[in-house]
């Protein structure tokens, strides 16, 4: 059996015993999440929270690409967020490699170069860091207001 079929079985169970239809559809916090996707990180136990409390989004990194900040956008404007918090922490994978490097990789391997960005965390994180870095702001956007907080793990 693959991890796939385990999984979808495992979700046939949950999906018989869930209960939490009624939630309404808005965060009951007013809150939304973008964290690193980290398997090591458990996002609900680190802030303590339940189903329906936030909106989690999760990317390599926790990075405010443009796809997360259009999830944060559609949370806090037509789902009432209206607190930010980002999660980093030790050990990030996106310490580990540079843009370039893996898009040549990519290249080699296919023939296609990546248009994307990876977003592989510049020098400075490398050598100093994430955590004195974490509690810088977040910049504002025209589509969505300022970021509440950062945090690291």
């Amino acid at each position: 059996m693959s991890v796939t079929d385990e999984l979808l079985r495992k979700n046939a169970s949950y999906a018989r015993s869930f209960d939490k239809g009624s939630l309404p559809l808005p965060p009951a916090k007013h809150l939304a999440v973008l964290a690193c996707m980290d398997a090591r990180l458990d996002v609900h136990k680190i802030l303590g929270l339940n189903e329906g409390d936030a909106h989690v989004i999760r990317n390599a990194g926790g990075v405010a690409t443009d796809d997360a900040i259009r999830s944060l956008v559609i949370s806090q404007r037509l789902l009432g967020t209206n607190e930010i918090i980002l999660i980093h922490h030790t050990d990030c994978g996106m310490l580990t490699f540079k843009d370039d490097d893996v898009k040549r990789q990519i290249e080699s391997d296919t023939g296609i170069r990546p248009a994307f960005a990876l977003e592989a965390f510049p020098t400075w994180r490398r050598t100093s860091g994430s955590r004195s870095h974490a509690s810088r702001p977040v910049p504002s956007s025209p589509t969505s207001p300022a970021c509440a907080a950062s945090s690291t793990t």
